[in-house]
């Protein structure tokens, strides 16, 4: 027995085409503003072709620099194809202002699950003067090793500006980082960090 909705007596279900971000938004220009901070002012200028490209032409958003402003413009076009297009090309350009390297910001356009944390660290402890700069070592290692090797384990980029981190990763993996940046900080030393940082990265992979 045919039980579909046109035997039924009922209207065959319709089809509608999916609803452009510019009918989802009621024809309404979306905008958002990224201020660049001084020290990010030329490597803007350096990498604007390799922001701008995959913006305008991946994303359908429309970007500008305004120079008298010293601020990132960003707004949606007739034909952007989603209207979140254009937060994840703010947080993109926001990702870079903050010393991710493009390579490593474009994935915030092209995945959903990551995003950046920051935090500082006079929020995990209260440091001054040389203890400040012995973390702020602490963290980066000899050469940069130990934030390699946090990186590579947990899949993160990190990025230590002064005193201030900021972690590029899905919400899990962003949790080991900050939470091994956090073991360094209060003091604990780099070989014990690595050998819990291994532990916790092997349980994750069996989990998934």
């Amino acid at each position: 027995m045919d039980a579909s909705p046109a035997a039924a007596g009922f209207p065959a279900k319709p089809n509608f085409k999916p609803l452009s971000a510019s009918e989802i938004s009621d024809g309404q220009v979306q905008f958002r503003k990224v201020p660049v901070p001084a020290h990010r002012y030329t490597p803007l200028k350096k990498a604007w072709l390799d922001i701008y490209t995959p913006i305008y032409e991946e994303m359908k958003i429309d970007i500008r620099m305004n120079l008298k402003g010293r601020r990132v413009e960003l707004k949606t076009r007739p034909d952007t194809p989603d209207i979140s297009n254009i937060q994840k090309c703010a947080d993109f350009v926001h990702a870079f202002t903050l010393g991710f390297d493009v390579c490593d910001a474009v994935a915030l356009l092209r995945l959903d699950e990551l995003y950046v944390d920051s935090f500082e660290i006079k929020d995990v402890k209260t440091l001054r003067g040389e203890h400040l700069s012995r973390a702020i070592g602490r963290l980066s290692g000899k050469g940069g090793k130990t934030k390699f090797a946090i990186e590579n384990s947990t899949k993160t980029r990190i990025v230590i500006a002064d005193s201030r981190i900021h972690i590029l990763g899905s919400f899990a993996n962003i949790k080991v980082a900050r939470n091994a940046l956090c073991s360094l900080i209060m003091g604990s030393p780099a070989g014990k960090v690595y050998s819990k940082l291994r532990a916790v990265t092997s349980r994750m992979a069996e989990r998934f």
